[in-house]
């Protein structure tokens, strides 16, 4: 039996493959160019992602999973058909056994699309993983012991809260806010308080370069180009890590608030084991500056982020069978 070599993290905002051996080996948006007139795809991945906002009428910059869910079938097989080919290579790829990562939250209706979309892919066997588990083997967390362990994985679409104990999830909960979410609050903020119309990527810059979670020691700021709405042209204001915390005050506190109702359903013991171990954030959203602290003062608890919270996910699925395989010995 070929051992599965292959990992793939299925996210909201990138597609991360990991292969046995060699690590993560392609780290791309999950953006698809479509051309309408033409029915066909121009372009998937960072090509594309370049695309979003820019593109002429014909041309959609589209992304097909919504808070990690499949929202276009036809085109998520086409695009990871590509990714695994251009990650392994088209004849290497065929009858090898991939596993999957999706958010704990899905039904088995969307763990089947998932499964299919990548068997049509050229897969000889698909397994399904939920993310958490995925996050807890990445970010090096030895989940088979009797202990409780809490994972906080913030993606793109969806950020998956879960104890994990004995391999297996205690108590979990996935809540469709993420990090396209603190995107939106800082669009929506920029609209309403400075009467100034930015796109995604803008946004998600200053959510990059400077936005935050708790109050920063000292206030960073930059400049950044929208269109205003009240002329209607474009125009450069200043904007400080304050206002990027005020933004975002709505979205974090969902998250904290999701966070704190898990800890509420945890049997005692392992809350014990939580308090004294900690919380452990993974996902490109954990990387919010000043997340840590938030969730470390709301709780009690201390946290702290995984050592590469991007590539926990993509890491432990490809792990995941290696335990498994551990497990039937």
């Amino acid at each position: 039996m070929l051992s599965s070599d292959i990992g793939i993290d299925l996210g909201t905002a990138s597609v991360l493959v990991y292969i046995k051996g060699k690590g993560v080996v392609l780290k791309e948006p999950s953006v698809v160019a479509f051309d309408r007139d033409l029915n066909k795809i121009k372009a998937i991945g960072e090509e594309a992602r370049l695309m979003l906002g820019r593109t002429p009428g014909n041309i959609v910059a589209v992304r097909p999973l919504r808070a990690g869910v499949i929202s276009d079938y036809t085109v998520t097989e086409k695009m990871l058909k590509y990714f695994l080919q251009k990650a392994v290579g088209k004849r290497r790829f065929r009858g090898r056994r991939v596993s999957v990562c999706v958010p704990s939250g899905v039904t088995e209706v969307e763990k089947k699309a998932v499964e299919d979309a990548t068997l049509q892919a050229g897969a000889k066997e698909v397994a399904i993983i939920e993310e958490p588990i995925a996050a807890a083997i990445g970010a090096g967390i030895d989940i088979a012991r009797p202990c409780g362990n809490m994972v906080v994985d913030i993606g793109g679409g969806t950020t998956d809260i879960a104890v994990i104990s004995l391999g297996g999830t205690v108590v979990s909960t996935s809540i469709k806010i993420a990090g396209d979410d603190f995107d939106e609050a800082i669009v929506r903020y920029m609209k309403k308080k400075n009467s100034l119309l930015i796109g995604e990527r803008t946004a998600e810059d200053i959510k990059i370069r400077i936005g935050s979670a708790y109050r920063r020691p000292e206030s960073i700021s930059i400049d950044v180009k929208g269109r205003n709405l009240v002329s209607g042209l474009p125009k450069t204001i200043s904007v400080t890590s304050e206002e990027t915390e005020e933004a975002l005050r709505e979205t974090t506190s969902q998250i904290v608030e999701a966070v704190h109702s898990v800890l509420e359903k945890t049997p005692p013991e392992l809350a014990a084991d939580i308090a004294e171990r900690g919380i452990v954030l993974t996902g490109g959203g954990s990387l919010l500056y000043g997340l840590e602290e938030l969730i470390e003062e709301k709780t009690g608890i201390p946290t702290m982020t995984a050592e590469d919270p991007m590539t926990a996910v993509a890491i432990g699925t490809g792990r995941y069978v290696e335990f498994l395989s551990g497990k039937r010995d």
